[in-house]
């Protein structure tokens, strides 16, 4: 109950505040606005495009690996290989598993890669209209509702240089 009365008593301080020093806050969800963009539905489809052509070749990897794992079972059963051959051979087919994962492993890379270099001028787009919003129309903070980080602040709130200085760097 203490901690509620507190709780209470520092939301009203804050609305308090911001009542006597008349500053602007707002709000916006950068997801909403991402996923409302026709750019993005581009950028998402281009995505998958790539994500399949990565994921066919990765299975045609897999398959061709399979396909000669059998070729070499067969042939050890009919012993048409040597046991050294078979040594040998086995170890071609465990290194070509081997590359499969790290290709595996380097799609997943390429593919957040792609997301990343696709999205980001989108992005930087979005937090441009938002600056350019909260100067035109006088706001000291924007806040991102879907992540809940400040997205825009007024410079002259700004109080690091205070702190700096009363920590004395």
């Amino acid at each position: 109950m203490r901690n509620l009365s507190k709780y209470i008593f520092a939301v009203l301080f804050f609305v308090a505040a911001i009542n006597t020093y008349g500053q602007k806050f707002g709000y916006v969800d950068t997801q909403v606005l991402l996923m409302d963009m026709p750019d993005v539905k581009e950028a998402n489809s281009n995505i998958e495009t790539f994500t399949t052509q990565l994921q066919k070749k990765g299975q045609d990897m897999i398959k061709a690996l399979q396909a000669k794992a059998q070729d070499l079972e067969r042939k050890q059963g009919q012993g048409e290989i040597s046991p050294l051959q078979l040594e040998t051979e086995a170890q071609k087919l465990k290194d070509e598993e081997t590359a499969i994962m790290k290709f595996e492993q380097e799609s997943q890379q390429k593919i957040m890669k792609k997301r990343e270099d696709l999205l980001m001028p989108l992005r930087n787009r979005i937090q441009t209209a938002i600056s350019d919003v909260a100067t035109e129309n006088g706001y000291a903070y924007i806040f991102d509702l879907s992540t809940g980080f400040v997205l825009y602040a007024e410079k002259s709130t700004d109080v690091g240089a205070l702190v700096k200085a009363k920590l004395g760097i």
